[in-house]
């Protein structure tokens, strides 16, 4: 793979970029304070919120249609508020479960430090998830957004599945925002990342594979609203956010990890980090273009 110069046109980087970005970017959250990053979080999951508006305002006025079409233009709704939270850069649980990971691999932080960082940003989308659940439901019917009674059907494919069957398709639900965050940072244009936040969201949304925020929104909605039990979404959040969870750290952070690092070690002959390696190698290419321009 190498280190190989990049055109300033081309809308795709290098895995070494890729990865260097990405682990910088892990670095900034870990040094963020922990006041900030859970406002950040507790904006996040307000923002997730709309998500939860858009379904059931389309559900709503779908009603009717095939089950194909409702199911497309319920899929296109889902991803809403997930551009909201990406393109506006607040934090979101289930993309760190991916960024946080990667310094930590590169040993540049703890694992005490992981736990933290995510414990914050997962308590403050919680919170916000919570505060806009409660809020859409009394304003929803209110200004006839939505019908309370399809926060019942929107829940149901987190309800019906045996506890493998919803755990299982958290994992790929994990995956899928975990890989989103390694796109969005891979393209250059905007264009570029609202394309891979859509299309990956719809993705979920389309099979209904388990999204433990924007799940956590809807059953809470739905638990104020119909008589959803707490036990059921109880289950729904713990199994959620444990496949999300694994989803996003071995599909994704351990295999990108792994597979650019050792290449990167293998190539460069050079040990460590795969930052220090990164960072050497950049040195060492800025020094020899210097030699040649002296030349």
């Amino acid at each position: 793979m190498g280190n190989r110069s990049v055109d300033p046109s081309d809308t795709q980087k290098s895995y070494n970029q890729v990865l260097a970005q990405e682990i910088r970017a892990g670095l900034r959250e870990f040094n963020r304070s922990s006041s900030s990053l859970f406002l950040s979080a507790v904006s996040a999951g307000l923002d997730l919120g709309f998500t939860l508006i858009a379904v059931a305002a389309v559900a709503t006025l779908a009603h009717g249609q095939s089950e194909l079409v409702s199911q497309l233009l319920t899929a296109n709704a889902y991803t809403v508020g997930f551009i909201f939270v990406i393109l506006g850069r607040s934090e979101l649980f289930t993309e760190h479960t991916t960024l946080a990971v990667l310094p930590v691999l590169d040993r540049q932080r703890s694992i005490w430090d992981l736990a933290s960082t995510w414990g914050i940003i997962y308590a403050g989308n919680i919170l916000g998830g919570l505060i806009f659940a409660g809020f859409a439901v009394v304003i929803g019917p209110e200004f006839g957004i939505f019908e309370l009674s399809v926060l019942g059907k929107i829940v149901a494919p987190y309800t019906t599945h045996s506890t493998l069957g919803l755990f299982g398709g958290a994992v790929l639900a994990g995956w899928l925002m975990g890989l989103l965050s390694w796109l969005v940072t891979a393209v250059r244009d905007s264009s570029g990342r609202i394309f891979f936040v859509w299309f990956t969201t719809l993705l979920i949304g389309f099979t209904h594979l388990p999204h433990s925020i924007a799940g956590h929104i809807e059953m809470t909605a739905a638990v104020l609203a119909t008589p959803l039990g707490i036990g059921a979404y109880s289950h729904f959040l713990l199994v959620a956010t444990l496949g999300n969870a694994i989803g996003g750290v071995f599909f994704v952070a351990l295999v990108k990890y792994g597979h650019v690092a050792r290449g990167s070690t293998g190539e460069t002959g050079l040990t460590g980090g795969y930052m220090q390696v990164y960072e050497q190698s950049q040195q060492s290419g800025e020094n020899e273009k210097g030699a040649v321009n002296e030349d």
